[in-house]
């Protein structure tokens, strides 16, 4: 059973992104810290409640640089600091959906994400083949077949990608 603490730490929301997030809702309307919590919860369809802890200091900092302000019903808006701060983030997030869209369209993603396999593997091995002498022969026949799939594997993506290259 995974313990509450391990889910709130091994949370699927990268670090920093509240803070972003509540910059973003607040560009909409002014909200108090409890409807920035439910309004996450609701987009999230249940999948990430912030919680008070992180949620009021987090705006406690953002009132402190000047990106939100108090209103007098105890509701939080953006500043125009804020809104340009928010701006910034939206022209980032365009360059990457920019990025993304072009990677699909030239349809070579698969090679990337195979390069970077590769890659990653080339560095496992690496690890692995300066520690052989401290290898058993168990250890060195499971390391032997596992490269040995891993090139199989290799072989038969590169096969496919010829195949469909010949095609187009």
């Amino acid at each position: 059973m995974v313990s509450e603490w391990f889910q709130r730490v091994g949370s699927s929301i990268p670090r920093g992104f509240s803070r972003y997030y509540i910059l973003e809702l607040l560009s909409t309307k002014p909200h108090t810290g409890k409807e920035i919590i439910d309004a996450a919860e609701s987009q999230s369809e249940g999948m990430w409640k912030p919680s008070p802890g992180l949620i009021y200091p987090l705006l406690g900092r953002l009132l402190d640089e000047g990106l939100v302000e108090e209103t007098k019903d105890g509701k939080y808006q953006i500043t125009k600091k804020g809104k340009a701060t928010s701006e910034d983030i939206e022209k980032i997030n365009q360059v990457v959906k920019n990025q993304l869209d072009v990677l699909m369209r030239v349809k070579n993603v698969g090679r990337f994400v195979a390069m970077d396999l590769i890659e990653r593997m080339s560095m496992m091995g690496a690890l692995l083949s300066s520690n052989v002498s401290k290898m058993t022969k168990e250890e060195m026949s499971k390391y032997r077949k596992f490269l040995q799939n891993e090139l199989q594997k290799l072989d038969a993506q590169e096969s496919k990608q010829g195949k469909e290259i010949k095609i187009d």
